[in-house]
């Protein structure tokens, strides 16, 4: 009877221990399941942000090209040279108003009143004008045609013919005196401007 008992009473723990292993496993299953879900997730999580960083590098390589790309644009149009406008006509002509400016104050301050000093400042002068005549002479037979050339240096003798002619009639008024060789030289001088001017204006490109 005790030994039924006894069998009874085992077979109920062992009935009882049984239940409580199954329900520790299934408890078990249970935590890891969220567990491996929690994992899924963060992988996924982590796969999102490296893709939107990389999505993020892309767009800023592309646009520190495009600002590369922008400069380097910028750079050459600054490249371009300027053009140098001022024809050779143009340089002369400054040329000869800046010795008529100079030769008319030589003129305005002489170093004294006499006639030496006087014909002084027109001796100079003439030396500027007759130069100056001679290189601007010296450019047109780079720029004109070899017949137009030999045309002109023919007119040039007659012209300096008529220039010494006109000022010695100019000077004959004051024959015999102290102001005769000035007005000579004064006369040649104006005439000399006046033909520098005059090629410069009707020759000259």
């Amino acid at each position: 009877m005790k030994r039924k008992f006894l069998l009874g009473m085992l077979t109920v723990v062992l009935v009882i221990l049984t239940a409580c292993g199954t329900s520790s496993d299934e408890s078990t299953l249970d935590n890891q399941s969220p567990n491996k879900n929690s994992s899924q997730n963060t992988n996924d999580d982590s796969a999102s942000a490296a893709s939107t960083d990389n999505d993020t590098n892309t767009n800023n390589t592309n646009t520190d090209t495009g600002s590369n790309g922008t400069d380097e644009k910028g750079d050459t149009t600054n490249n371009v040279p300027a053009k140098d406008t001022a024809s050779l006509k143009d340089q002369y002509l400054k040329k000869l108003n800046d010795t008529k400016n100079e030769v008319e104050e030589m003129r305005k301050n002489p170093i004294d009143d006499t006639t030496y000093a006087l014909k002084k400042v027109e001796g100079d002068a003439y030396d500027i004008w007759d130069e100056l005549l001679n290189e601007i002479y010296g450019a047109l037979k780079e720029q004109l045609p070899k017949e137009e050339m030999d045309q002109l240096r023919k007119e040039q003798r007659e012209w300096i013919a008529y220039r010494d002619h006109t000022a010695k009639e100019a000077s004959l008024k004051y024959k015999g005196g102290t102001m005769e060789q000035l007005e000579y030289v004064t006369v040649q001088n104006n005439l000399t401007e006046e033909k520098c001017f005059e090629l410069v204006e009707d020759y000259m490109k």
